[in-house]
């Protein structure tokens, strides 16, 4: 239609006129207050914070964001190590010094976002996204949707009045 072929993309052209590809139009969140909000951008700026590996922000037809956060395989070698704790994402999952740690990232990653973008909980997930457990495509992008279904009771929690 007039000259462009419809992909689902969204994208912006820069100022040489080229087109960046942003998001995918099925993944914008649009929060309860009517706002568009790009997972792919949160979950960018969470990613830039070493002690997060993976990132799964949730929230359509929410007040506000949370999130599924794996830890990063060698920021876990390297708090167990250096803590004298276990190097077991499972049990530092648990531990709350390694919680404050990444609770600390998500705080940082969050100093970077617009109000509504901002994480306000977040789950510690043990087991990372992968191929082998269906959670990610072979091009290593989330299968939100398979996500969404298998840890939904999970990220509705997170809603629930204190917690």
């Amino acid at each position: 239609v007039d000259g462009w072929l419809h992909t689902g993309d969204v994208g912006v052209l820069d100022e040489h006129g080229y087109l960046k590809i942003t998001d995918r139009k099925k993944d914008i969140i649009v929060n309860s207050g009517g706002d568009n909000i790009s997972p792919q951008r949160v979950e960018g700026i969470l990613l830039l914070e070493p002690e997060i590996g993976q990132a799964l922000i949730y929230g359509d037809r929410k007040p506000y964001l949370v999130a599924l956060v794996t830890p990063d395989p060698g920021f876990v070698q390297t708090f167990g190590r250096e803590a004298g704790k276990s190097r077991d994402p499972a049990a530092l999952a648990q531990d709350p010094e390694f919680r404050q740690r990444i609770g600390e990232a998500v705080k940082r990653a969050n100093a970077n976002l617009s109000a509504i973008e901002r994480i306000r909980k977040y789950e510690i997930m043990a087991e990372p996204f992968s191929v082998e457990n269906g959670m990610m495509t072979p091009t290593m992008k989330l299968r939100r949707p398979r996500i969404i279904e298998r840890h939904g009771a999970l990220l509705e929690g997170l809603y629930a009045a204190g917690k």
